[in-house]
């Protein structure tokens, strides 16, 4: 029997239980499809946090306070050591381009008769350029008014329809009150989305030193955000950065630094790592169901073998060898792996772009788990498959014509 017979014979014994055929190749579809769509969110997500972690801003540092004391019954502590003054040490280094502290607190905002709970961000007129922050009407603050401890806030889209009830009014000009203080609005963030739990819409930005002078008092920042002159010199702002915090706080060489640099390259490293992971985690998780799908195939082709002993016996008394019936029943169990690996990228495949459409979630489909995918398939349907039909190639003629 050629190759061109042996898919004949293949196709038709398919189609002639097509429901159980069916119902075989179920777990491979499963499988297949579900490896294309956990991995397409895996990638998905991995390339909405990269995207995410590049709109941060361009060469970015960011400094953080790291003093961690371990006492007997208090657990681990975080001591604020970040100051105004440290802002000032990094703007000196000729590594560094734009220098922005940063202090976050919730408060309260009113306009009339209205009150709305937001986060107020106090930092530089270079927060901005640090951060890739772009207006959508009106301007940030400048220099003179962060000097001057000037009443100015810029407000997020959020912050904006809470508490005017539009988010396109044409708020510019307009008072608001933040701690029982008259703010001008001069200005309207684009909007951004969330960052993890983090709504950045829902944000209003007034100038560090009106926050700490005016408002709160205290002399610590959350944390300093600064840009290296380019991405080569990112490694030697970082380094001069170090040292001039270490000057600063006064550490002596054998003392742990109380503050932590991380760039952005760190950050997407990290990040993308965590996702990998993740994502190789998905994918293996979905590669068990194909398993599972392989274990269906060998069963029901056990159970065809029984069922066509006769049909066996008499295809060896007439000369068919072992051969040919170990290819014929090899055949079929690979086109049934093919057809729900085929069935099964179809389905993955538009599963994912309808996710990706309909919901929140991130989905990106690639090439590689489509292929990966049906080419494992394709080897469940010959590592299960061969195990069959070798019992239906070793049957004896004669007592193949006598089953019953």
């Amino acid at each position: 029997m050629n190759i061109k017979e042996t898919f004949r014979v293949s196709i038709r014994s398919i189609r002639a239980n097509s429901m159980r055929s069916f119902l075989t190749m179920l777990g491979i579809i499963i499988g297949v499809s579900a490896v294309i769509l956990l991995v397409s969110l895996g990638q998905g997500a991995s390339k909405s946090i990269t995207t995410q972690i590049q709109g941060l801003g361009s060469n970015l540092l960011i400094v953080t306070p790291g003093q961690i004391q371990q006492g007997m019954n208090t657990g681990v502590i975080s001591t604020n050591t970040l100051t105004m003054a440290d802002a000032e040490a990094i703007s000196s280094l000729t590594s560094v381009e734009n220098v922005a502290p940063y202090l976050r607190k919730n408060t309260q905002v009113s306009w009339r008769n209205k009150d709305y709970n937001t986060a107020l961000e106090g930092t530089s007129d270079q927060y901005a350029q640090v951060r890739s922050v772009k207006m959508e009407r009106g301007r940030f603050f400048s220099k003179f008014e962060v000097l001057g401890e000037s009443n100015v806030v810029v407000l997020g889209s959020e912050v904006v329809k809470n508490l005017f009830g539009d988010p396109n009014a044409d708020v510019l000009g307009h008072q608001i009150e933040i701690n029982q203080l008259p703010f001008t609005i001069i200005g309207i963030l684009e909007t951004q989305g969330r960052q993890g739990m983090q709504n950045n819409d829902d944000v209003v930005i007034l100038p560090i030193t009106t926050v700490m002078n005016r408002m709160f008092g205290g002399k610590n920042v959350s944390m300093i955000y600064f840009s290296a002159q380019s991405e080569e010199l990112m490694s030697k702002a970082q380094q001069e950065a170090e040292t001039a915090l270490r000057i600063q706080h006064s550490l002596l060489p054998k003392e742990e630094n109380d503050f932590t640099i991380t760039n952005q390259a760190q950050i997407l490293n990290a990040a993308e790592g965590i996702t990998g992971i993740m994502t190789a985690l998905l994918a293996g998780i979905a590669g068990i169901s194909l398993a599972v799908g392989g274990i269906g195939i060998m069963n029901i082709m056990l159970v065809s073998v029984t069922e066509r002993t006769r049909e066996i016996g008499i295809r060896k008394a007439i000369g068919a060898n072992s051969q040919v019936i170990l290819a014929q029943f090899l055949t079929e169990a690979i086109m049934l792996s093919l057809l729900g690996g085929i069935l099964g990228i179809f389905i993955g495949v538009g599963a994912a772009v309808l996710i990706g459409k309909l919901s929140p979630l991130p989905t990106d489909i690639t090439v590689a788990p489509v292929v990966y995918s049906f080419v494992f398939s394709m080897i469940v349907g010959v590592v299960f498959g061969v195990y069959p039909a070798r019992k239906a190639a070793s049957l004896n003629p004669i007592d193949a014509l006598r089953y019953e």
